[in-house]
């Protein structure tokens, strides 16, 4: 049998980017998820409940200390490499990376660009202990794309308190975070502004979300806020309107699109070994051209995610990244997920439908990716406001 020349999906070795030194950790840190993490990853996510020994697992790797490198290992790591991080564990697991995701990048982040040092120095370093986990509460029942104009959720000043009413939906982590970054709106100046409102604060309730088909191992919570109160001290301090809250979801933005490629390569890895492995009417399918047909164009879409992921990323670091930029890179690389993981499913046939494959999964887990942090449409307007002058938004 013919072996493969390059069963690699970086084709053009985007990662030869990186350091030696980024690489050999890179590959360590693969190690490690796949002994440590995933085989935690499907019955977690077939039973729909979180494994809490990942935490002290991901605790190990300090993987939550690497974007801010004063409260990590004190190591500063070149801008690529978070992406690949990235990349590296949702090709493990998208629904572990969420729980990551979430707590490293919304809630970490909220907190480290929103908050003022002594926020910052209070916060973050349980955070990136992972001895306290955050969540992010900004999308509500009644608002998704439109949370920005339309936020029911208010907050109230009194004395040396606020008192934050409302309720949010789909709230990642939000069944056990200890800190929850909410969004409210001001009922002064009507300017939403952010508050880390602490596990077990008399008002505050989660429940867990049930039913969902995607990303079923990510605890997301309905919350409701009766009366909450929440000393100024816990509200952020150098957020003062929605544009500021932009700023973080522009940042994370441009980490889905890296997630889009960590699923989309996990997919295109499965469907090749799968291809190889299976023998139909004699031979590998792999030897089939509509099989080839079908791992070229995954592999095409892979090599073009790398471009655009890439390149944001540099862009970021030099400081010239746009949001519109992150936009882009967002719409794009999940919409091309969600075409090769339905590809790869075909590939399988009807073993593409059972867990065993684990295909199913990312499969599933695509649809969430693609749908969250901004739909593709409401992306789609942003650049298109961008690139015409022109708003079209409703």
């Amino acid at each position: 049998m013919p072996k493969p020349v390059n069963t690699n999906p970086d084709f053009f070795g985007f990662a030869d980017l990186l350091s030696e030194a980024e690489r050999t950790e890179l590959a360590e840190i693969r190690e490690y998820l796949e002994r440590e993490i995933k085989p935690l990853a499907n019955d977690a996510w077939e039973k729909a409940e979180f494994p809490f020994e990942a935490v002290e697992k991901f605790a190990k790797l300090r993987l939550a200390g690497y974007q801010y490198p004063e409260y990590g290992d004190g190591q500063q790591r070149g801008p690529l490499f978070t992406g690949f991080l990235s990349l590296e564990l949702n090709r493990i697991d998208p629904s572990l990376a969420v729980f990551s995701g979430v707590h490293t990048g919304l809630a970490m982040g909220s907190i480290y660009h929103g908050g003022d040092q002594e926020q910052r120095d209070r916060w973050i370093p349980d955070m990136a202990d992972m001895t306290k986990i955050g969540a992010f509460a900004l999308t509500e029942p009644e608002g998704g794309s439109d949370v920005a104009g339309g936020m029911r959720t208010t907050a109230r000043r009194d004395g040396d308190h606020w008192v934050l009413n409302g309720a949010k939906r789909w709230i990642g982590n939000g069944t056990f975070a200890d800190l929850i970054v909410v969004w409210a709106r001001d009922e002064a100046d009507n300017q939403v502004k952010g508050f880390v409102v602490e596990k077990g604060t008399p008002g505050f309730s989660a429940s867990k979300i049930e039913g969902k088909i995607a990303l079923r191992t990510v605890q997301n919570a309905d919350i409701v806020l009766e009366n909450v109160r929440v000393p100024e001290a816990n509200r952020l301090q150098n957020i003062n309107s929605f544009r500021d809250t932009a700023k973080v979801l522009a940042k994370t933005r441009g980490g889905v699109a890296w997630q889009a490629l960590g699923v989309a390569v996990r997919a295109y890895e499965l469907a090749r070994e799968y291809a190889v492995n299976r023998v139909q009417f004699g031979k590998p399918i792999a030897g089939f051209q509509m099989i080839q047909d079908l791992l070229v164009k995954m592999l095409g879409n892979i090599t073009a995610m790398f471009g655009i992921v890439v390149r944001l990323n540099e862009l970021v670091a030099q400081g010239r990244g746009s949001a519109e930029q992150a936009a882009l890179a967002k719409a794009f690389t999940t919409t091309k997920m969600r075409e090769m993981v339905a590809w790869a499913r075909e590939l399988f046939g009807g073993n593409g439908i059972v867990l065993d494959y684990e295909i199913a999964k990312f499969f599933s887990d695509a649809e969430a990716v693609y749908s969250f942090e901004g739909s593709r449409e409401m992306n789609t307007l942003i650049v298109g406001k961008s690139i015409t002058g022109h708003s079209a938004f409703a």
